[in-house]
């Protein structure tokens, strides 16, 4: 690396969801600054096809909201003298619909997939880390973390959660080593994001909305997440970046 602040090299990285999406694009980046990168998923032949792409992967399969099997899973991994140094909590999920009429099921998928996994695989991961002292922390979150928008109040509800949880897992963990941050996406082009980009109106009014006047590329979190996971951060703490395009900074 020309800049060290920046290298990942011989650290390991495990990034939950990553067999698509922002998930992939992160391990991607991540391993391109030289980090030993873990694919994480339920769907192992899914992190196999991923794996491919990213030579040297190591794959983790496991539930992210199954507590148990989380602990389980990371405990043994670490058994076999594999320390994850970096955690990137990016598992996920979106659900859609009006809120009077939001399922009470799915309101209950969304807080397990999207905060109940953060803090299984971040206590998971976080003891061996405190045990050694120091370890980095990013969790996902997401423009709605400080925005809502029509039909999606729960999924709102989660992320802003999961900033408040980056908060507390900051004050609790930076004592022991531990940087704790979060990223907060815009509107990315993403599997996630399939049908509201397929809608010719909502990408028009999106491309108006945000003052980069586009889709973000999902490449372009590969920075944020650098920065965060590596010695260049190492006084940030219990912090959110946004890397929006400029949406949350304009009315």
């Amino acid at each position: 690396m020309d800049y060290p602040l920046f290298d990942l090299q011989g650290r390991r990285a495990l990034i939950t969801g990553s067999s698509q999406g922002i998930g992939f694009a992160l391990a991607q980046g991540l391993a391109a600054a030289g980090a030993q990168v873990v694919l994480n998923g339920r769907d192992r032949t899914k992190l196999e096809a991923a794996a491919a792409n990213i030579p040297g992967a190591e794959l983790l399969a496991f539930d992210a909201t199954d507590h148990e099997a989380v602990r389980k899973a990371v405990d043994a991994f670490e058994s076999e003298g594999k320390p994850i140094d970096i955690l990137v909590n990016n598992a996920g999920m979106q659900h859609r619909a009006p809120l009077e009429d939001f399922p009470a099921d799915a309101f209950d998928k969304l807080l397990q997939t999207n905060v109940a996994s953060v803090f299984h695989v971040g206590q998971a991961v976080a003891r061996h880390m405190i045990a050694r002292g120091a370890g980095k922390i990013v969790n996902i979150a997401s423009v709605q973390t400080a925005l809502a928008r029509p039909g999606i109040a729960p999924y709102t509800a989660t992320k802003g959660a999961v900033a408040n949880l980056t908060k507390g897992m900051a004050t609790d963990w930076a004592k022991h080593g531990l940087n704790c941050n979060a990223i907060a996406p815009g509107y990315f082009d993403t599997p996630l994001n399939a049908a509201l980009v397929a809608d010719e109106t909502f990408s028009a009014w999106l491309e108006k909305r945000t003052p980069a006047g586009r889709w973000g590329k999902v490449e372009e979190l590969q920075g944020a997440c650098i920065f965060l996971a590596s010695d260049a951060a190492s006084f940030v703490n219990g912090h959110t970046l946004f890397v929006d395009g400029g949406v949350t900074a304009s009315l």
